[in-house]
């Protein structure tokens, strides 16, 4: 069949023939996952289109995905930063969803708080086992979606459900079509598709889920999740690691529309906001994420990091208040005692500080030299310098400013008593051989010294 694509201007062939191969033998593209080695990339140099939808979202996974890999939260925390994701994702609802478990009696009782809220944004769905009396336990707490995990690989086909592709996909139908009938819309979280056979698999059970959805009306989500981290986005690599031609696939091969895609990534080599990108690049409507990235193993992509993304595309944060991710920042650091690594982008203690004495030089003239955007007004997080040997007194006075709030005005300058009395210290550190920069901690310490020993208040 042919159609013409208002998108491209082209007529486009629309129907393809994709039987599922229920092979005898798992295929677990050994030549690619030796488990043996490092896993390989392969390329084919087939390229497919960028493809971006004209909506794109994102979608948190923090109380599900991110709760398996952490002590679980009580109900007023994750209450509290579900209030923190609806700020952050802003009145047109950038971050569209979050996911909550419904196993235990907390966790139902997080979702029903959470849905007193009345928010329209983010909307809370589950994830719940692929059971009749858990499709019933959602519906009778108001929910609409539901996660359902369909594992697509044969690693998790043959291994770890002992099926055939043809008894897996028949499994599947059944649960998801039960699903349907209590009254929710399913959402398939096709596990493991970076190793997964997709013509022989992957594409025939989507196609079978566009069909059900004409013949019940009902929309069915397609989670594409690359649970190892083995996706890439480099042009040309093959199946099934490429992560545009899984995306692309889903769309032209399978026929499902944009909005009922989304990419759940991990981190495993370093690539989940780069596949995350690629993933709405190349058609997919949403993107998974958790906040700070927490999650399975190495984690997930970090929501805050495609929140910057959006805006990047979109060139609008289209009212998202990115405030808010400093105040998550500070709640998880101060409240959870979670511990972010300093150089951490957008969050971290240190993600604006320079240390190197020409940038001090050159941040103090003008910071927008080496700050990579007004992190004051976006982040609440103005820009810092380390103090060091090379910084003299104008970068002491700059890190004094930052660490007591001290603008405008109220700001030190060079001259003040303060300011001269911590340099002095440094001036000695260095002088007594010292070759590193000088920590935060100590710079507070003898500040706070300072202040006590002068009288000054600040307040």
């Amino acid at each position: 069949m042919l159609e013409f694509n208002k998108r491209t201007n082209l007529l486009e062939r629309t129907e393809f023939e994709y039987p599922l191969q229920d092979v005898a033998q798992p295929n677990l593209y050994r030549i690619l996952y030796n488990y043996e080695e490092v896993p390989k990339i392969a390329f084919n140099h087939r390229r497919v289109p960028i493809d971006m939808p004209d909506e794109i979202w994102i979608t948190d996974t923090t109380f599900r995905d991110g709760q398996q890999s952490r002590q679980p939260y009580t109900v007023e925390q994750m209450v509290h930063i579900y209030d923190l994701l609806h700020k952050l994702g802003g009145p047109k609802g950038i971050i569209r969803q979050s996911e909550f478990f419904l196993y235990s009696k907390k966790d139902q009782e997080a979702v029903y708080k959470c849905l007193e809220r009345g928010y329209e944004f983010p909307e809370v769905t589950s994830w719940i086992r692929a059971s009749k009396k858990d499709f019933e336990l959602a519906k009778a707490i108001g929910l609409k979606e539901s996660g359902i995990l369909v594992s697509c690989s044969d690693y998790h086909i043959f291994y770890k459900l002992h099926m055939t592709r043809k008894q897996a996909l028949e499994h599947y139908l059944t649960i998801i079509k039960q699903c349907i009938e209590i009254g929710i819309k399913p959402r398939c979280h096709f596990e493991d598709i970076t190793r997964a056979d997709f013509y022989g698999f992957v594409v025939p059970f989507a196609k079978a889920l566009r069909d059900l959805m004409k013949e019940t009306g009902v929309p069915i989500k397609i989670r594409a999740c690359d649970t190892m981290g083995y996706g890439v986005s480099y042009p040309g690599a093959a199946l099934p690691r490429s992560v545009q031609g899984i995306i692309y696939g889903l769309c032209h091969h399978a026929g499902m529309p944009h909005e009922l895609l989304e990419w759940h990534g991990h981190n495993d080599f370093y690539k989940a906001v780069q596949n995350s990108a690629s993933a709405w690049l190349y058609g997919a409507s949403s993107v998974n994420c958790s906040l700070l990235g927490i999650g399975e193993r190495t984690g997930n992509t970090p929501l805050e990091a495609m929140v910057f993304e959006y805006a990047q595309f979109k060139g609008t944060l289209d009212g998202m208040d990115t405030t808010a991710i400093t105040e998550i920042a500070e709640y998880f650091k101060k409240k959870l005692g979670y511990e972010i690594p300093p150089m951490t982008p957008f969050v971290g203690k240190d993600f604006n500080v320079t240390r190197a004495g020409i940038h001090a030089d050159g941040l103090l003239k003008n910071e927008e030299i080496y700050n990579i955007f007004d992190t004051e007004k976006l982040l609440n997080r103005p820009c810092r310098i380390a103090v060091s040997n090379t910084s003299g007194l104008a970068g002491v006075a700059h890190w004094i400013n930052g660490y007591l709030s001290l603008t405008e005005d109220r700001a030190l300058d060079k001259q003040h008593p303060l300011v001269n009395k911590v340099k002095e210290w440094v001036d000695r550190e260095y002088d007594e051989g010292r070759v590193t920069v000088i920590t935060d901690e100590e710079l507070e310490r003898v500040t706070n010294a300072v202040v006590t020993e002068m009288e000054l208040d600040f307040k």
